[in-house]
């Protein structure tokens, strides 16, 4: 393993995932899980994700070689703040969050000389909540996507890369604008959408609706809290996206209103050839 020696900072799902992957791998590595509540991190603990825990985040990441940040991205800062005079030099701090480029701007004004930190999103998860959802198998075949900047220790990147391939995952790269920007089109406006989509229906049509509803609205069941901060870190990205969603409404309603049966077919017709190369695409990262 690339790192015998790991700090999990948030035993959720994704962070709890982690644990049971690489426990899963190595029993020799040691893992020590931070979190709010005790109760759960001792549940993360009888899963066998973690190997023993504290409600101290400076704790939990002395002496480590790798701290995991697996908080919402709402958290970064103030996890960030504490860690950071308790880490010793040559200490690789990277993080799971859905957004790059505040937490790439955090680490780089708070992290001390000599720890190095290197922006990471495994394209992995499930609207399901909490360690006992987590699953040794999460991240595989999945894609990871790693967000140097010209400031980014190369040799970190590469032991990062070569955890996330450990956990069976794919990798590709993007700077963090990048990566924002387009997560904003393909994560961030998809939930949105699901979110709005339930609550955009009559609660009497509800009884009737079938599995398309359901499987395009299921991500609205994620953790309201942690999507609120998504949402509002990359704000500005994602307002982008629903501009571009409104004018393609608009477009539809304008062809509704006139009847016009030759562009409502070609806006589907558009999509439905779009969509089929979905599955050749997807998750590639190319």
């Amino acid at each position: 393993m690339t790192f015998e020696r790991l700090s999990v900072l948030g035993v959720g799902l994704l962070g709890g995932s982690i644990g049971l992957a690489l426990k899963s791998k190595s029993k020799s590595c040691k893992i020590t899980g931070y979190g709010h509540r005790a109760e759960s991190l001792q549940i993360a603990q009888r899963l066998g994700a973690i190997d023993e825990y504290t409600t101290d985040p400076a704790q939990a990441v002395a002496g480590c070689e790798l701290a995991v940040l697996c908080t919402p991205v709402g958290a970064f800062q103030q996890i960030l703040e504490k860690i950071a005079p308790a880490l010793h030099p040559g200490t690789i701090v990277t993080d799971v969050g859905s957004t790059k480029r505040s937490v790439v701007q955090l680490a780089d004004r708070l992290l001390p000389q000599g720890v190095h930190f290197v922006g990471s999103h495994p394209m992995a998860g499930s609207e399901r909540r909490g360690v006992q959802a987590a699953r040794a198998d999460l991240y595989r075949d999945a894609l990871c996507i790693t967000t140097p900047t010209a400031r980014t220790d190369s040799a970190a990147l590469r032991k990062v890369e070569s955890f996330w391939q450990e956990l069976g995952m794919r990798l590709t790269r993007l700077s963090p604008d990048d990566h924002d920007r387009l997560l904003a089109d393909v994560s961030h406006l998809p939930h949105a959408l699901a979110s709005l989509l339930v609550l955009t229906a009559a609660p009497q049509a509800l009884p009737l609706a079938g599995k398309g509803f359901l499987d395009t609205t299921r991500i609205a069941a994620g953790d309201p809290g942690l999507w609120r901060d998504i949402f509002l870190d990359n704000r500005d990205h994602l307002r982008v996206s629903i501009t571009k969603l409104r004018q393609r409404l608009e477009e539809l309603d304008q062809a509704l209103a006139r009847a016009d049966a030759q562009v409502v077919e070609s806006l589907l017709a558009a999509a439905a050839e779009r969509r089929a190369t979905l599955h050749r695409v997807a998750g590639t990262g190319e």
